[in-house]
Protein backbone atom coordinates (compact mmCIF):
# COMPACT_ATOMS: atom_id res chain seq x y z
CA UNK A 1 0.00 0.00 0.00
CA UNK A 2 2.74 2.51 0.92
CA UNK A 3 4.53 1.67 -2.17
CA UNK A 4 1.04 2.34 -4.25
CA UNK A 5 0.55 5.73 -2.32
CA UNK A 6 4.63 6.40 -3.42
CA UNK A 7 3.14 6.40 -7.09
CA UNK A 8 0.41 7.80 -6.63
CA UNK A 9 2.13 11.20 -5.24
CA UNK A 10 4.96 11.26 -8.10
CA UNK A 11 4.19 12.73 -11.33
CA UNK A 12 3.60 10.60 -14.56
CA UNK A 13 6.03 13.07 -16.29
CA UNK A 14 8.57 16.30 -15.18
CA UNK A 15 6.50 19.59 -14.22
CA UNK A 16 7.90 22.41 -14.74
CA UNK A 17 5.65 25.96 -13.87
CA UNK A 18 4.73 28.72 -16.03
CA UNK A 19 3.69 32.17 -15.69
CA UNK A 20 -0.14 32.43 -15.60
CA UNK A 21 -1.39 34.24 -18.21
CA UNK A 22 -2.69 37.43 -16.37
CA UNK A 23 1.38 37.70 -15.47
CA UNK A 24 2.24 37.60 -18.52
CA UNK A 25 -0.06 39.74 -19.78
CA UNK A 26 1.23 42.27 -17.12
CA UNK A 27 4.42 41.88 -18.05
CA UNK A 28 3.61 42.38 -21.22
CA UNK A 29 1.02 44.26 -21.93
CA UNK A 30 -1.05 46.14 -24.39
CA UNK A 31 -1.75 49.38 -24.20
CA UNK A 32 -5.28 51.22 -24.44
CA UNK A 33 -4.22 52.57 -27.64
CA UNK A 34 -2.95 49.20 -28.97
CA UNK A 35 -6.13 47.16 -27.81
CA UNK A 36 -8.65 49.88 -30.06
CA UNK A 37 -6.29 49.01 -33.00
CA UNK A 38 -7.13 45.48 -33.07
CA UNK A 39 -10.56 45.66 -31.98
CA UNK A 40 -10.91 48.18 -35.30
CA UNK A 41 -8.42 45.55 -37.12
CA UNK A 42 -10.67 42.82 -36.01
CA UNK A 43 -14.06 44.86 -36.76
CA UNK A 44 -12.96 44.97 -40.58
CA UNK A 45 -11.70 41.44 -41.05
CA UNK A 46 -15.47 40.78 -40.07
CA UNK A 47 -17.31 43.64 -42.20
CA UNK A 48 -14.93 41.78 -45.13
CA UNK A 49 -15.99 38.22 -44.02
CA UNK A 50 -19.55 39.71 -44.47
CA UNK A 51 -19.23 41.29 -47.78
CA UNK A 52 -20.26 45.17 -46.08
CA UNK A 53 -15.88 45.85 -47.34
CA UNK A 54 -15.12 44.77 -50.96
CA UNK A 55 -11.63 44.08 -50.25
CA UNK A 56 -9.74 40.76 -50.44
CA UNK A 57 -8.42 39.57 -46.93
CA UNK A 58 -5.01 38.08 -47.44
CA UNK A 59 -3.43 36.09 -44.20
CA UNK A 60 0.23 36.14 -45.51
CA UNK A 61 3.98 35.45 -43.41
CA UNK A 62 6.06 32.38 -42.63
CA UNK A 63 4.52 28.93 -41.95
CA UNK A 64 5.94 28.98 -38.86
CA UNK A 65 7.66 31.97 -36.81
CA UNK A 66 11.37 30.48 -35.85
CA UNK A 67 13.39 33.75 -36.02
CA UNK A 68 12.15 36.92 -34.59
CA UNK A 69 14.68 39.43 -36.30
CA UNK A 70 13.64 37.55 -39.94
CA UNK A 71 9.71 37.88 -38.49
CA UNK A 72 10.13 41.91 -37.94
CA UNK A 73 11.89 42.07 -41.39
CA UNK A 74 8.90 40.29 -42.86
CA UNK A 75 6.36 42.92 -40.95
CA UNK A 76 8.21 46.21 -41.88
CA UNK A 77 7.74 44.64 -45.64
CA UNK A 78 4.26 43.82 -44.99
CA UNK A 79 3.59 47.07 -43.24
CA UNK A 80 4.72 49.13 -46.16
CA UNK A 81 3.20 46.84 -49.14
CA UNK A 82 0.14 47.58 -47.50
CA UNK A 83 0.02 51.12 -48.38
CA UNK A 84 0.40 50.09 -51.45
CA UNK A 85 -2.50 48.05 -51.70
CA UNK A 86 -4.96 49.06 -49.05
CA UNK A 87 -7.50 49.87 -51.28
CA UNK A 88 -7.77 46.64 -52.48
CA UNK A 89 -6.66 44.50 -50.20
CA UNK A 90 -6.39 43.93 -46.54
CA UNK A 91 -3.15 42.63 -44.99
CA UNK A 92 -2.64 40.98 -42.04
CA UNK A 93 0.61 39.09 -40.83
CA UNK A 94 0.60 35.00 -40.61
CA UNK A 95 2.61 34.94 -37.07
CA UNK A 96 1.91 30.90 -36.14
CA UNK A 97 4.03 30.09 -32.76
CA UNK A 98 2.44 26.59 -32.91
CA UNK A 99 3.34 24.12 -35.55
CA UNK A 100 0.50 20.82 -35.65
CA UNK A 101 2.88 17.59 -36.38
CA UNK A 102 1.52 14.84 -37.92
CA UNK A 103 3.81 12.68 -35.68
CA UNK A 104 7.12 13.98 -34.46
CA UNK A 105 9.22 17.02 -35.08
CA UNK A 106 9.64 20.79 -34.07
CA UNK A 107 6.48 21.94 -32.73
CA UNK A 108 7.06 25.55 -33.30
CA UNK A 109 8.38 29.14 -31.29
CA UNK A 110 6.61 29.02 -28.30
CA UNK A 111 7.55 25.56 -27.38
CA UNK A 112 11.29 25.41 -28.58
CA UNK A 113 12.11 28.84 -28.93
CA UNK A 114 15.76 27.78 -29.54
CA UNK A 115 14.98 24.87 -31.59
CA UNK A 116 17.79 23.09 -29.94
CA UNK A 117 15.04 20.40 -28.18
CA UNK A 118 15.38 22.40 -24.51
CA UNK A 119 11.08 23.29 -24.63
CA UNK A 120 12.11 26.43 -22.49
CA UNK A 121 8.57 27.35 -22.98
CA UNK A 122 8.25 29.98 -20.64
CA UNK A 123 11.26 31.76 -22.78
CA UNK A 124 8.98 30.91 -25.43
CA UNK A 125 5.75 32.36 -23.65
CA UNK A 126 7.54 35.59 -23.11
CA UNK A 127 9.29 35.86 -26.79
CA UNK A 128 6.22 34.90 -28.46
CA UNK A 129 4.25 37.76 -27.26
CA UNK A 130 6.96 40.31 -27.00
CA UNK A 131 7.35 39.66 -30.86
CA UNK A 132 3.62 39.67 -30.74
CA UNK A 133 3.37 43.39 -29.81
CA UNK A 134 6.33 44.39 -31.78
CA UNK A 135 4.09 43.37 -34.93
CA UNK A 136 1.03 45.49 -33.70
CA UNK A 137 2.71 48.41 -32.63
CA UNK A 138 3.97 48.52 -36.62
CA UNK A 139 0.14 48.79 -37.37
CA UNK A 140 -0.41 45.01 -38.63
CA UNK A 141 -3.12 42.64 -37.40
CA UNK A 142 -2.21 39.15 -36.63
CA UNK A 143 -3.14 35.80 -37.11
CA UNK A 144 -2.26 32.39 -36.05
CA UNK A 145 -3.26 29.05 -35.70
CA UNK A 146 -5.64 28.38 -32.07
CA UNK A 147 -4.06 24.74 -31.33
CA UNK A 148 -2.87 24.11 -27.51
CA UNK A 149 -6.29 24.91 -25.55
CA UNK A 150 -3.80 25.93 -22.87
CA UNK A 151 -2.11 28.74 -24.84
CA UNK A 152 -5.32 30.56 -25.78
CA UNK A 153 -4.98 32.63 -22.52
CA UNK A 154 -1.77 34.19 -23.35
CA UNK A 155 -2.58 35.77 -26.58
CA UNK A 156 -6.38 36.36 -26.94
CA UNK A 157 -5.76 40.00 -26.20
CA UNK A 158 -3.77 40.39 -29.63
CA UNK A 159 -4.98 38.36 -32.31
CA UNK A 160 -7.11 39.79 -34.98
CA UNK A 161 -7.93 36.47 -36.64
CA UNK A 162 -7.29 32.53 -35.58
CA UNK A 163 -7.57 29.17 -37.48
CA UNK A 164 -8.20 25.71 -36.38
CA UNK A 165 -6.33 23.01 -38.95
CA UNK A 166 -7.64 20.39 -40.48
CA UNK A 167 -6.60 18.26 -38.18
CA UNK A 168 -8.42 19.64 -35.16
CA UNK A 169 -11.58 21.04 -37.13
CA UNK A 170 -13.40 18.39 -35.34
CA UNK A 171 -12.43 18.48 -32.17
CA UNK A 172 -14.63 19.46 -29.96
CA UNK A 173 -12.87 21.65 -27.40
CA UNK A 174 -11.97 23.37 -30.26
CA UNK A 175 -15.14 24.52 -31.10
CA UNK A 176 -15.28 24.92 -27.71
CA UNK A 177 -12.35 27.32 -27.85
CA UNK A 178 -13.54 29.02 -30.83
CA UNK A 179 -16.93 29.53 -29.76
CA UNK A 180 -15.28 31.76 -26.95
CA UNK A 181 -13.06 33.85 -29.02
CA UNK A 182 -13.18 38.08 -29.30
CA UNK A 183 -12.05 37.49 -33.37
CA UNK A 184 -13.11 35.55 -36.46
CA UNK A 185 -12.04 32.27 -36.79
CA UNK A 186 -11.99 30.32 -39.95
CA UNK A 187 -12.02 26.08 -39.72
CA UNK A 188 -10.31 24.37 -42.39
CA UNK A 189 -12.21 21.28 -44.47
CA UNK A 190 -10.62 17.81 -43.45
CA UNK A 191 -7.06 16.87 -45.27
CA UNK A 192 -9.50 14.19 -46.89
CA UNK A 193 -11.54 16.68 -48.22
CA UNK A 194 -14.06 17.00 -46.04
CA UNK A 195 -16.11 19.88 -45.81
CA UNK A 196 -18.93 18.57 -43.55
CA UNK A 197 -16.32 18.77 -40.77
CA UNK A 198 -16.02 22.50 -41.11
CA UNK A 199 -19.26 22.87 -41.45
CA UNK A 200 -20.49 21.42 -38.14
CA UNK A 201 -17.37 23.01 -36.46
CA UNK A 202 -19.23 26.40 -37.69
CA UNK A 203 -22.05 25.69 -36.49
CA UNK A 204 -21.01 24.47 -33.23
CA UNK A 205 -18.80 27.27 -32.76
CA UNK A 206 -21.29 29.53 -33.22
CA UNK A 207 -23.72 28.28 -30.57
CA UNK A 208 -23.35 29.39 -26.77
CA UNK A 209 -21.24 26.26 -25.02
CA UNK A 210 -20.30 25.75 -20.98
CA UNK A 211 -16.77 23.60 -20.86
CA UNK A 212 -13.73 23.27 -18.92
CA UNK A 213 -10.51 25.62 -19.18
CA UNK A 214 -8.32 27.73 -17.46
CA UNK A 215 -8.79 31.15 -15.76
CA UNK A 216 -6.57 34.20 -16.49
CA UNK A 217 -5.52 33.20 -12.74
CA UNK A 218 -4.48 29.91 -13.60
CA UNK A 219 -7.51 27.98 -12.21
CA UNK A 220 -9.65 25.74 -13.45
CA UNK A 221 -12.59 26.81 -14.28
CA UNK A 222 -15.91 26.21 -16.07
CA UNK A 223 -15.90 29.06 -19.34
CA UNK A 224 -19.44 29.79 -20.32
CA UNK A 225 -19.39 31.22 -24.16
CA UNK A 226 -21.55 33.50 -25.97
CA UNK A 227 -20.83 31.28 -29.12
CA UNK A 228 -18.77 32.95 -31.89
CA UNK A 229 -20.81 35.08 -35.05
CA UNK A 230 -17.61 35.09 -37.01
CA UNK A 231 -17.00 31.92 -37.65
CA UNK A 232 -16.37 30.83 -41.04
CA UNK A 233 -14.87 28.50 -43.76
CA UNK A 234 -11.76 27.59 -45.29
CA UNK A 235 -10.92 25.19 -48.18
CA UNK A 236 -7.28 23.98 -48.02
CA UNK A 237 -7.66 21.63 -50.50
CA UNK A 238 -7.19 18.01 -50.09
CA UNK A 239 -4.77 14.77 -50.04
CA UNK A 240 -6.41 14.07 -53.32
CA UNK A 241 -6.54 17.35 -55.12
CA UNK A 242 -7.86 21.17 -54.72
CA UNK A 243 -10.92 22.75 -54.20
CA UNK A 244 -10.46 26.53 -54.64
CA UNK A 245 -11.72 26.58 -58.33
CA UNK A 246 -14.93 28.23 -58.64
CA UNK A 247 -16.14 24.57 -60.45
CA UNK A 248 -15.35 22.81 -56.72
CA UNK A 249 -17.11 25.89 -54.79
CA UNK A 250 -20.04 25.33 -57.03
CA UNK A 251 -19.58 21.70 -55.43
CA UNK A 252 -19.53 22.36 -52.25
CA UNK A 253 -22.53 25.01 -52.59
CA UNK A 254 -24.95 21.93 -53.70
CA UNK A 255 -23.69 19.67 -50.93
CA UNK A 256 -24.75 22.58 -48.40
CA UNK A 257 -28.13 23.19 -49.58
CA UNK A 258 -26.77 26.47 -51.03
CA UNK A 259 -25.44 27.90 -47.72
CA UNK A 260 -22.43 28.34 -47.23
CA UNK A 261 -20.39 30.50 -44.86
CA UNK A 262 -17.93 33.59 -45.31
CA UNK A 263 -15.13 31.39 -47.99
CA UNK A 264 -11.36 31.72 -46.88
CA UNK A 265 -8.98 30.18 -49.58
CA UNK A 266 -6.14 28.22 -48.34
CA UNK A 267 -4.01 28.73 -51.37
CA UNK A 268 -1.09 26.32 -50.11
CA UNK A 269 -1.10 22.85 -48.66
CA UNK A 270 -3.70 20.85 -50.75
CA UNK A 271 -4.33 23.51 -53.30
CA UNK A 272 -0.87 23.55 -54.56
CA UNK A 273 -0.11 20.61 -53.61
CA UNK A 274 2.52 21.18 -51.33
CA UNK A 275 4.84 23.12 -53.64
CA UNK A 276 4.67 26.90 -52.30
CA UNK A 277 6.06 28.32 -55.82
CA UNK A 278 2.55 26.88 -57.21
CA UNK A 279 0.99 29.44 -54.89
CA UNK A 280 0.77 32.34 -57.24
CA UNK A 281 -1.19 30.17 -59.77
CA UNK A 282 -3.84 29.80 -57.39
CA UNK A 283 -4.35 33.39 -56.07
CA UNK A 284 -4.38 34.42 -59.80
CA UNK A 285 -7.61 31.91 -60.45
CA UNK A 286 -9.15 32.83 -57.22
CA UNK A 287 -8.98 36.70 -58.31
CA UNK A 288 -10.19 35.79 -61.78
CA UNK A 289 -13.21 34.14 -60.19
CA UNK A 290 -13.61 35.82 -57.31
CA UNK A 291 -16.82 38.13 -59.16
CA UNK A 292 -18.45 34.44 -58.95
CA UNK A 293 -17.34 32.47 -56.08
CA UNK A 294 -17.82 35.85 -53.46
CA UNK A 295 -14.46 34.37 -52.22
CA UNK A 296 -13.59 36.46 -49.10
CA UNK A 297 -9.97 36.13 -48.19
CA UNK A 298 -6.83 34.04 -48.98
CA UNK A 299 -3.89 32.86 -47.02
CA UNK A 300 -0.48 32.67 -48.26
CA UNK A 301 2.94 30.79 -46.72
CA UNK A 302 5.47 33.30 -47.65
CA UNK A 303 8.56 34.60 -45.78
CA UNK A 304 11.86 36.20 -47.08
CA UNK A 305 13.03 33.22 -49.20
CA UNK A 306 11.41 30.78 -51.04
CA UNK A 307 11.39 27.13 -50.13
CA UNK A 308 12.41 25.62 -46.88
CA UNK A 309 15.44 24.23 -44.94
CA UNK A 310 16.34 21.49 -41.63
CA UNK A 311 16.97 22.86 -38.26
CA UNK A 312 20.51 23.06 -37.94
CA UNK A 313 23.74 25.24 -36.19
CA UNK A 314 23.81 27.10 -39.47
CA UNK A 315 20.31 28.25 -41.47
CA UNK A 316 19.79 30.49 -44.15
CA UNK A 317 18.31 33.61 -42.48
CA UNK A 318 14.73 34.04 -43.59
CA UNK A 319 13.77 30.95 -44.84
CA UNK A 320 11.21 28.73 -43.55
CA UNK A 321 12.52 25.81 -40.95
CA UNK A 322 8.82 23.64 -41.67
CA UNK A 323 6.60 23.81 -44.50
CA UNK A 324 8.09 25.92 -47.69
CA UNK A 325 7.26 29.42 -48.47
CA UNK A 326 6.98 31.71 -51.46
CA UNK A 327 9.76 34.53 -51.25
CA UNK A 328 9.14 37.98 -50.15
CA UNK A 329 9.91 39.26 -53.50
CA UNK A 330 7.50 36.89 -55.20
CA UNK A 331 4.62 37.68 -52.38
CA UNK A 332 5.38 41.02 -53.15
CA UNK A 333 5.16 41.41 -56.81
CA UNK A 334 1.73 38.83 -56.86
CA UNK A 335 -0.08 41.31 -54.30
CA UNK A 336 0.66 44.48 -56.36
CA UNK A 337 -0.50 42.25 -59.39
CA UNK A 338 -3.70 40.92 -57.71
CA UNK A 339 -4.48 45.11 -56.12
CA UNK A 340 -4.28 46.04 -59.82
CA UNK A 341 -6.40 43.31 -61.35
CA UNK A 342 -8.84 43.50 -58.50
CA UNK A 343 -8.85 47.25 -59.53
CA UNK A 344 -9.88 46.76 -63.21
CA UNK A 345 -12.86 45.18 -62.04
CA UNK A 346 -14.18 47.14 -59.53
CA UNK A 347 -13.88 49.99 -62.52
CA UNK A 348 -15.31 47.85 -65.17
CA UNK A 349 -18.28 46.81 -62.50
CA UNK A 350 -19.00 50.65 -61.81
CA UNK A 351 -18.80 51.44 -65.02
Amino acid sequence: MNALNTALQQPSAQETILSLPHQLKAQLPLSHKLAQQIAEQRETIQNILDGKDNRLLVITGPCSIHDISSALDYAKKLKQLQAQVSDQIFLVMRAYIEKPRTTVGWKGFLYDPNLDGSANMQLGLEKSRELYLQIIEMGLPIATEILSPMATAYFDDLLAWGAIGARTSESQIHREISSQMPYSVGFKNGTDGSIQIALDAIQSASHPHQFMGMSQAGFPCILASKGNPKAHLILRGSNTGPNYALAEIEKIKDKAKGELPALVIDCSHGNSSKNPLLQPEVLRTIVEERHLSHVRGVMLESHLLDGAQKISCDMTYGQSVTDGCLGWDKTEQLLLDMAEILETALLKRSA
